[in-house]
């Protein structure tokens, strides 16, 4: 079966550090890894991008055709994406920009690549801008400098998931405090939040997930004694399921329509998470703090 255009792009760019010919010789150009919407395959394809005061834009021009793209139908399910740029790879964060914020970055999308205005003039929907946020654990209190045991890596990522649940209720109230909110005027919450919430919430299932079938099943082998404690927490993982889906299910609309209902639910959520990750952190960072991370390599006999 012969290499598509697309694979061979993207071969090029990973065997040159990022550079390639043809038609995209002399341009910026990414590596865009989602996940399929229904199939949840990881799909790569080569985009070029803008950069915008540290960020990086990508547009859904699909050649100025009728439909968008689908790699934006799948960062919109999933919206954590992996993306390649010279040498550097990183997870991100996809948000799709919406109303004046928008305008604003397609037009500056305009003026660095003037082709993306031929795009939005073939067609009538309005090309997404989708701003590429790097997907890292956020500094913050309690994560530690250097990740060296097991015990630090489980406090690594109760960091991050505890500064993004943070950020999606900041976001959430300040919405609340818009004058447009206030008066009973303003649209559902909108995509920053949506995206944010759902990059959380799928990370915490991913998480959870490990969990049970890994790192407690291991702990416990070594520990038949806490076989309660391990109970209790899945029993907890169970309960933060439960109470993360109904936020869950509000996002399935592009935009959260019922804004009041999202943020009761997110504070239900939020309150049963924090007091979950608390005990969690009381019985087994102790257990971990001697397991080196990342684990040895098997020995080769």
């Amino acid at each position: 079966m012969p290499t598509s255009f697309h694979q061979s792009v993207i071969d090029e760019f990973r065997a040159n550090e990022g550079k390639v010919g043809g038609p995209f010789a002399g341009g910026d150009l990414l590596l865009l890894t989602t996940t399929g919407a229904r199939s949840g395959i990881s799909r790569t394809v080569p985009l070029g991008y803008v950069r915008h005061e540290g960020a990086l834009l990508v547009v859904g021009s699909n050649l100025g055709g009728p439909r968008h793209p689908g790699w934006y139908h799948n960062l919109l399910a999933r919206p954590v994406v992996r993306v390649e740029v010279g040498t550097a790879d990183f997870e991100a964060l996809a948000v799709p920009a919406e109303g004046e914020r928008r305008e604003q970055l397609f037009a500056h999308a305009v003026r660095v690549a003037p082709g993306y205005g031929d795009y939005q003039a073939r067609t009538s929907r309005p090309l997404p801008v989708v701003v590429l946020e790097r997907a890292e654990p956020e500094e913050g209190e309690g994560r530690p400098r250097e990740v060296r045991t097991l015990a630090d890596k489980l406090l690594e990522v109760h960091t991050w998931l505890r500064g993004q649940l943070k950020q999606v209720r900041a976001g959430t109230e300040a919405y609340f405090a818009s004058p447009g909110a206030a008066a009973g005027a303003a649209p559902g919450l909108g995509l920053q939040i949506r995206q944010r919430c759902l990059a959380f919430c799928q990370a915490l299932e991913f998480h959870h997930a490990s969990e049970d079938g890994h790192l407690f099943p291991g702990i416990a082998r070594h520990h038949p004694h806490l076989g309660g404690v391990f109970d209790r927490l899945a029993g907890e993982h169970r309960t933060v399921a439960r109470i993360q889906g109904e936020p869950a299910a509000l996002l399935v609309r592009v935009t959260v329509t019922e804004p009041e209902r999202f943020r009761q639910e997110l504070a239900a959520m939020s309150t049963e998470l924090n007091a979950h990750l608390d005990y969690e952190e009381e019985v087994l960072l102790p257990l971990l703090a001697d397991v080196p991370w990342p684990p040895a390599a098997p020995r080769v006999t």
